[in-house]
């Protein structure tokens, strides 16, 4: 069986509908939720805020796994853990003491997560490497859901596997941004973990088939390197 784990971005969910959709996903193949929060400081857009994560907690039944694209998300840290967070990534462009930020997230219970822009070298994390649960590679410009993918997310994910070899650590690579199922096997054999996938999950007929479908291929692909 394959390790790789799907998590459904709920940025791609009905909103009208969003504890349905939260249900989907807890009887579906995915193995995380992925929430993204945005401030639109950070990034030109706003997402959803504490209530509705509140929300989506007390419906969820598989691991919250948020993505925090805001300014000094230390200050939210201790709310997350709060709403029942059980990762908790923030952005390397948005920290400007990120050591002592990976601890904080560590030190209320949550796995600690690092996400990089795609403009942001990998190698900036050698430092923190050993500290971390995940590594977030943005395989587009964070923001916006539907967007296209960024063909050299691959070698960035080949090159974050190399520096987790070398510093022997068991941090998880996940990515996010325009993952689908023609991507999503070139992205594993380079060294994803995790693959999020918001628009090409919900805005399909069946979203729960395509969770399947999306698992399968990633099944059959570690069977075949096996």
């Amino acid at each position: 069986m394959s390790k790789t784990k799907i998590a459904p971005s709920l940025l791609a969910a009905d909103f009208g509908n969003l504890q349905r959709d939260i249900e989907m996903v807890n009887n579906s193949n995915a193995d995380w939720h992925h929430i993204d929060i945005m401030d639109g400081v950070f990034v030109p857009n706003i997402s959803y805020g504490m209530p509705v994560v509140k929300t989506i907690a007390q419906h969820a039944t598989k691991p919250l796994d948020v993505h925090l694209m805001i300014v000094d998300p230390d200050r939210y840290i201790k709310t997350f853990a709060e709403l029942g967070a059980t990762y908790l990534t923030v952005h390397y462009e948005a920290c400007t003491h990120l050591h002592r930020t990976i601890q904080a997230i560590k030190a209320e219970g949550m796995k600690a997560g690092v996400a990089l822009n795609p403009h942001t070298n990998v190698n900036l994390l050698k430092n923190v490497i050993k500290d971390l649960d995940l590594v977030l590679i943005m395989s587009v410009n964070p923001g916006f859901g539907g967007q296209s993918f960024i063909e050299n997310t691959y070698e960035k994910v080949h090159n974050v596997k190399e520096l987790i070899k070398e510093s022997d650590s068991s941090a998880l690579i996940e990515v996010d941004g325009g993952v689908n199922a023609k991507n999503a096997k070139a992205l594993i054999k380079a060294g994803a973990d995790i693959l999020v996938a918001g628009s090409f999950i919900f805005k399909t007929e069946d979203p729960t088939k395509t969770i399947e479908e999306l698992k399968k291929s990633t099944d059959r692909w570690s069977i075949f390197e096996l």
